[in-house]
């Protein structure tokens, strides 16, 4: 059975940074993709980055060169540090594997974690 447990969230002012961390087990976690998403009220879930099993990295625009994606394989883990935050990054965030569809990079596994919650005030 596939569980992703998300943490690492808080509330943060602009400029500030956190550190979230998604432990996954029920996968064979260290030939998957990994990505973090979001989802802000009222938005649809949105891919922001993703590590491959070489830990190749890539990332949205919107959040490139202030999020830094990583991985641990020995605990089944991937991270995402994000620095300069802005209000703009406020959503609930979600860790998933992922795969490539002809839509481009999706979610492999319908089951989602509880997510957790980033606040940045202004």
């Amino acid at each position: 059975q596939v569980q992703l447990v998300e943490s690492g969230g808080g509330l943060v002012q602009a400029g500030g940074s956190l550190r979230l961390s998604c432990a996954a087990s029920g996968i064979i976690f260290s030939i998957a993709t990994m990505g973090w998403f979001r989802q802000a009220p009222g938005k649809q879930r949105e891919l922001v980055a993703h590590i491959t099993r070489r830990f190749s990295t890539d990332y949205a625009d919107s959040v490139k060169g202030r999020f830094t994606i990583s991985r641990d394989n020995a605990k089944n883990t991937v991270y995402l540090r994000m620095n300069s935050l802005k209000p703009e990054d406020t959503a609930v965030y979600y860790c998933n594997a992922v795969d490539s569809t002809t839509s481009g990079l999706k979610e492999i596994y319908h089951t989602w974690g509880q997510g957790t919650q980033v606040t940045v005030s202004s």
